[in-house]
């Protein structure tokens, strides 16, 4: 044998790298290794970096530091399948890490992770692929991202995946998606209506649980209602209520259950199958609070439909709701509250709840929970709204003393709904009265000064409604409450301006409570309001003429006229015209101020003034006979005997003649004052005499401004002349039966008080200005007691008929017009000659006081029949 040969090897190429392990302990190691080009390398770098972000949210925030997610971004792309899996898991737990998953949408790599959902990739990438885009759904802008590059459409085709876990992330991200409404309606034209529902069967919890969540969200819309309904989506949602092994998912199945209640097609469905009654008695039976707070959530959202409420009225959904008041869990008797509120409109549920439901209700006001309270209010404003029985039972329920309680309540709701109640049962008198002797006027101060627009406006019906009578507005002033009223008429809120003029109107309606809102600037804000044509309403319209019928002087200053259903009375005071928004001073200032070249002004006044002498018994017993109240009409008759006296006297009885017949005090005085006149006449000329007389009826005039102490109740100059004029025509006049012809003898007998009948020619030379003047330099003061004007026009005249005719009930109105004319309109009814008998239509006719006194002049053509009676 030959000797053998030994082989050399052959050296390895000067130009290969030896190959080199390495145990790296440094993540920091790791993250650069990411930078290689090295399939193998790539692979177990991302493999350590995947276990080590594993292990918390410590090490992802480490990873962030080190700058491995820049590299990571393009190794999800990698042509290698193990690079490209390791890369994307380790995506998917980073992703949970919010500066991560700002970095990721700063650095745009959605589209690479949508690329990943590709039918071609392996289940281990979807799965870790469809995490990842879970994670990145959590914020908004990254569900902009993920819709822009389509990924919606691969998450819908990924449930059907037979990885449960692919399964659960992709629904977990459309959960997340459709809370965007474009992305619903993506998800319905996508046709995921079936994939969803089949989520439903699955073994595991979670899915099920994110599929009726995603549910919940996407039958919001009526087309995801339509299709759920259409792929017997109800069905798999009832099997699920009827499960009780699947308690925990009971919750949520009823919010999309709910939601299909909405529908009508679907509430029809469900009650021609039964199921809507297995319902009601599974919401009514079931242990879990929340299932019976939802089923109630579902009644509430389902009755907003009428149709929806005839068909839970026919199921007698009453009695459930009742069930569910009596609940130990707050939710279920806030939610049981509600659905009563939305049942209330239904006219049969209303009468069923008017024994059952509202002595509950009742009781839960009372709760410490003031939702709760808030709550029972609402349904019962609702159920007392238009229904007088549910009012009393209310009450009846001993309602009234829990309502006003609520009242001082933290929550604006139930306030609101407490105050809507109070004001539903004070439409009726009984209620009221028990309302007002809870002391509601004090009560309702607090949300009188609420911020919120809705408490507030509830809260002025409130008052507009309990105060209707005089003791309960007394209350309410002294209480403080008109204050805050008159502030709520300057509300920019047109609801709350609009309730605070009713409130105003109501309180207008005597003549205390208007004065004190006068006072506080209730005219002059309505005025204001009343200017601007947006602000303005009917209310306030009627508020501003409420309260300028209890202040006629400014009234008849800034409308021009009187009704006959305006009575003047003493302290009236004729002003002149003054422009809207212009304040018409006090009386007190006026006769304060000395004479000028104003306007005369003109008073009406019976009373004593402070520096007259105190009345005798005799005095305070005589002022019956000057008529200062109104009578009723069977009351100013007087005998026959009377009236036959009167029309054979030849002309007004003076006081000295009537003193036989009457026991006046006051007339002593007028017959002294009458005898003065008659001892002065004799040796005189008429026109001395009647200058005399002027200076004796001056002389007896109380002085205009009183020279006691200024702490002294002031009172306005009282006007004798007045009070006899007063005497003499309810004496006279009074006992004429026709009104034609008491129309005609009291303008004869105030064109003779006044100076008499005056031709048209010779009105120019009538010298009433002289005589206006001389008494205003004499009274040192510009205000006039009517009483004194012995030469009057136009203006004089019509108010002197007025104050008269008011005196002795007869009806007239007082209108003012151009350049000093004024005069008095009266509505006579004339009796029907023939068969049919009975009175012809009412007719207007102007009283004539100044050309042909006691003449009437039918109104046809008013602005032609003026210009010719003027």
């Amino acid at each position: 044998m030959g000797k053998k040969i030994k082989k050399e090897v052959e050296p390895p190429p000067k130009d290969v790298f030896d190959p080199l392990t390495i145990e790296s302990k440094k993540a920091a190691t790791v993250v650069l290794m990411l930078h290689s080009t090295e399939e193998e390398i790539l692979a177990k770098a991302c493999e350590a970096i995947y276990k080590f972000a594993l292990k918390g949210e410590e090490n992802k925030a480490t990873l962030l530091e080190l700058g491995a997610v820049e590299p990571l971004t393009k190794l999800i792309t990698h042509e290698d399948k193990i690079v490209r899996r390791n890369a994307t898991m380790i995506f998917g737990i980073l992703a949970s890490n919010s500066d991560v998953r700002k970095l990721l949408r700063e650095l745009d790599v959605m589209s690479s992770v949508v690329a990943q959902l590709a039918p071609k990739e392996e289940v281990v990438i979807h799965e870790f692929a469809s995490l990842c885009l879970a994670n990145m759904s959590i914020e908004y802008t990254g569900k902009v991202q993920i819709f822009e590059h389509g990924g919606l459409e691969p998450l819908v085709r990924l449930l059907s995946s037979p990885d449960p876990d692919v399964k659960k992330n992709s629904i977990e991200c459309i959960y997340n998606l459709v809370q965007d409404f474009q992305c619903r309606i993506t998800l319905q034209e996508l046709n995921a209506m079936p994939a969803i529902l089949e989520l439903l069967k699955s073994e595991y919890p979670i899915i099920q649980l994110l599929a009726l969540k995603t549910l919940g969200v996407i039958t919001n819309d009526k087309e995801a209602r339509v299709m759920l309904r259409d792929s017997q989506g109800l069905d798999h949602l009832l099997k699920i209520l009827e499960a009780k092994e699947l308690n925990d998912l009971h919750v949520e199945a009823l919010s999309v259950i709910a939601n299909c209640l909405e529908d009508m097609d679907t509430m029809m469905l469900i009650q021609q199958t039964g199921s809507l009654k297995k319902l009601l008695s599974f919401a009514e039976n079931s242990a879990i609070p929340d299932v019976q707070k939802n089923a109630a959530k579902a009644i509430t959202k389902a009755a907003y439909d009428a149709e929806n409420r005839k068909l839970f009225h026919e199921q007698e959904v009453e009695k459930c709701l009742v069930t569910l008041l009596c609940s130990e869990n707050d939710g279920t008797k806030i939610a049981a509250s509600q659905a009563i509120s939305a049942m209330s409109e239904n006219s049969g549920s209303k009468d069923f709840f008017n024994n059952q439901g509202i002595p509950q209700l009742v009781q839960l006001l009372k709760s410490d929970n003031e939702e709760v309270s808030e709550a029972a209010a609402l349904a019962l404003a609702n159920l007392t709204t238009c229904n007088s029985i549910n009012a009393k039972a209310a009450a009846k329920a001993d309602g009234i003393d829990a309502l006003i309680n609520v009242l001082s309540s933290k929550r604006d709701g139930a306030v609101a709904n407490a105050a809507t109640v109070l004001t539903n049962m004070a439409m009726q008198e009984p209620l009221r009265a028990s309302i007002q002797s809870h002391d509601i006027m004090h009560a309702i101060i607090g949300p009188l000064h609420s911020a919120n627009t809705v408490v507030q406006s509830k809260a002025v019906l409130t008052v507009a409604a309990t105060a209707c009578d005089v003791e309960a507005r007394t209350e309410l002033r002294n209480a403080g409450g008109l204050e805050p009223l008159v502030d709520l008429l300057r509300s920019k809120n047109e609801e709350v301006r609009k309730h605070a003029s009713w409130a105003v109107m109501v309180c207008a309606s005597d003549e205390l409570t208007a004065t004190e809102l006068c006072k506080l600037g209730a005219l002059e804000i309505l005025d204001e309001v009343n200017l601007s044509v947006s602000r303005k309403n009917k209310f306030s319209e009627a508020a501003y003429n409420k309260l300028l019928n209890n202040n006629l002087p400014l009234k008849y200053s800034q409308t021009g006229y009187l009704s006959s259903g305006n009575i003047i009375n003493d302290g009236f005071y004729d002003y002149g015209r003054i422009h809207p928004g212009t304040k018409l001073l006090p009386l007190k200032e006026l006769c304060i101020q000395e004479p000028s070249d104003l306007r005369a002004v003109l008073l009406i006044n019976t009373k004593p003034s402070d520096v007259s002498p105190p009345l005798s018994m005799e005095e305070k017993s005589s002022d019956i006979a000057y008529g200062r109240s109104m009578s009723s009409s069977s009351s100013l008759r007087r005998s026959s005997r009377e009236k036959s006296n009167f029309r054979s006297s030849a002309g007004f009885g003076s006081p000295t003649e009537e003193k036989s017949e009457s026991t006046s005090g006051r007339n002593t005085v007028l017959s002294k004052s009458a005898g003065k006149e008659k001892g002065s006449r004799k040796g005189r000329g008429k026109k001395e005499e009647e200058k005399v007389k002027e200076e004796e009826e001056l002389s007896t005039a109380p002085k205009l401004v009183g020279e006691g102490s200024p702490d002294k109740e002031w009172y306005p100059p009282c006007d004798p002349n007045f009070c006899m004029y007063v005497y003499e025509v309810t004496k006279s006049i009074l006992p004429i039966t026709n009104i034609k012809e008491q129309i005609e003898v009291l303008a004869k007998y105030v064109a003779e008080k006044m100076g008499g009948k005056i031709s048209k020619e010779k009105l120019p030379d009538f010298s009433w200005e002289l005589h206006i003047s001389e008494l205003k330099f004499q009274l040192k003061s510009n205000v006039i007691p009517i009483g004194l004007i012995k030469k009057g026009i136009f203006y004089h005249r019509a108010l002197l008929f007025k104050a008269l005719a008011d005196r002795i009930g007869l009806g007239c109105s007082l209108v003012r017009g151009e350049y000093g004319r004024a005069w008095n309109e009266v509505t006579l009814m004339h009796e029907r000659k023939g068969l049919l008998g009975g009175f012809s239509p009412p007719d207007v006719y102007i009283v004539d006081l100044m050309f042909h006194p006691g003449g009437l002049m039918k109104l046809r053509s008013r602005d032609a029949d003026l210009y010719r009676f003027l």
